[in-house]
C-alpha cells in the first residue's frame, strides 16, 4: 500500500501537460506535415524541448508531440514565420522544426491538419480536435 502511494502521484504526473499553451499570434502558424514547402520563404529553424520523462517514467509520446508543436508554432509566430514543418523526430523532449512564410493561401500539404477552416467557424469555447497520425 506505501508503495502505491508514492507512484500514483507519480504516474498521475505522468499524463499532465505543462502548462504550454499556444500564443495568440501562434494560432495563423499552420503545420505542414507532409513537408512541401518548396512555394515558401525559408524564415529559420529553431529547436524546441519539453520534458520526455518524469524521473524513471516516460511521458505519452503523444503529449510531448503535441506539446512541442505547440512551442514550434510559438517560436514560429515571433519570426513572422506562417507555417512550420517538422526537421526531424522528436528524440528525448528535443525536435528541430523549420519556419517559413507561406502566405496566406492554402497550406501546401495534403493534410490540412492545422488548417483553419472555411465551411465551420472556430468552436465557441476555444477547443478544437483532431484525430493523430497514424
Amino acid at each position: 500500500m506505501r508503495h502505491a502511494l508514492v507512484f500514483v502521484p507519480v504516474l498521475l504526473l505522468a499524463g499532465c501537460t505543462w502548462g504550454i499553451n499556444l500564443d495568440e499570434g501562434a494560432k495563423n502558424v499552420r503545420t505542414a506535415w507532409n513537408g512541401d514547402v518548396s512555394s515558401c520563404q525559408n524564415v529559420g529553424k529553431m529547436t524546441v524541448s519539453v520534458q520526455s520523462r518524469v524521473g524513471p517514467i516516460d511521458r505519452n509520446d503523444i503529449k510531448v508531440r503535441d506539446e512541442l508543436e505547440v512551442l514550434a508554432r510559438n517560436q514560429a509566430a515571433e519570426l513572422h514565420a506562417d507555417t512550420i514543418k517538422p526537421l526531424g523526430e522528436p528524440s528525448d523532449g528535443n525536435q528541430p522544426w523549420g519556419a517559413y512564410k507561406c502566405g496566406s493561401g492554402p497550406l501546401p500539404s495534403s493534410g490540412q491538419r492545422d488548417a483553419p477552416r472555411q465551411d465551420n467557424p472556430p468552436p465557441a469555447n476555444g477547443v478544437e480536435t483532431f484525430p493523430t497520425k497514424g
